[in-house]
């Protein structure tokens, strides 16, 4: 699992960059999955607009 660069965040519209719950990114040969360690789904699909359990970040945190 893997953090990636700002400029190279699949999904780059998604709230998960964005949550205080911090995601991880797992990549294969040829996709890049975003994990929740929040969700029971744990891959939501991507992207997501729309969460009942985001909470944003604090600035800087990541």
């Amino acid at each position: 699992m893997t953090t990636p660069r700002p400029e190279s965040l699949p999904f780059p519209e998604s709230l998960c960059h964005r949550c205080a719950a911090p995601p991880r990114y797992v990549e294969t040969r040829t996709s890049v999955f975003i994990m929740c360690p929040l969700l029971p789904g744990k891959y939501p699909p991507q992207p997501v607009r729309a969460c009942a359990l985001f909470r944003p970040a604090e600035a800087g945190a990541k």
